[in-house]
């Protein structure tokens, strides 16, 4: 469990394809205080430690987390948002976070506002429904909140988010450009309602 608070941002320093991809991760996380098969979000994607020297963690990145994920992401150099799991005690600064991505997005207009950055991102038909204004939303592991939405003629949804100055410079947000895939988590109690509705057939 996490709460889309970034704490750091890692550097794939190496990958290699095993039985699954195995990547190496640099960090500046004190790593004698991150045990094997601690949960470590990267970008939005849980994923579990199973290596660790003083700056760095590796993890094993399955076909599926692949499939799920944003395409390239899991690249030599790639930058990503990194998280620790939440303790018992923790301030939960942002939402409820699982670390399961459900779909890819992807950034259709970057515009500045007055100091900050607006964004504006594609979603798939499928998470549409579950997107709404002044909601909360995962980006890239990033906990943010929904400003806007339009529905596409096709039925996917475009949304806006307002990215401040200091998400931009702690995040990978502040690098973003139109095309740019990024990692979706939409929030867990919008998707407990939408399967209500959809098993029950009633209005939520």
């Amino acid at each position: 469990m996490f709460t889309g608070i970034i704490t750091d941002i890692g550097t794939i320093t190496s990958v290699e394809q095993r039985g699954d991809l195995n990547a190496r991760i640099s960090c500046g996380y004190a790593m004698d205080g991150v045990a094997i098969g601690a949960s470590i979000a990267c970008s939005g994607a849980c994923l579990t430690v199973t290596g660790k020297g003083d700056d760095w963690f590796a993890v094993d990145i399955s076909a599926e987390t692949l499939a799920k994920t944003a395409p390239g992401r899991w690249t030599q150099g790639g930058r990503l948002n990194l998280e620790r799991a939440l303790k018992i005690g923790d301030e939960l600064g942002g939402h409820i976070v699982t670390g399961h991505v459900d779909g890819v997005g992807r950034v259709v207009d970057v515009a500045p506002v007055g100091d900050s950055t607006s964004l504006t991102i594609a979603a798939p038909a499928a998470l549409a429904g579950y997107i709404v204004e002044k909601g909360s939303i995962t980006i890239d592991g990033v906990s943010l909140t929904v400003n806007s939405h339009e529905d596409q003629a096709d039925g996917a949804l475009h949304f806006g988010l307002n990215i401040i100055p200091h998400t931009a410079s702690v995040t990978s947000l502040g690098a973003l450009q139109v095309g740019d895939p990024v990692n979706l988590e939409i929030d867990v109690l919008a998707r407990y309602l939408m399967r209500m509705k959809q098993v029950s057939n009633i209005s939520v």
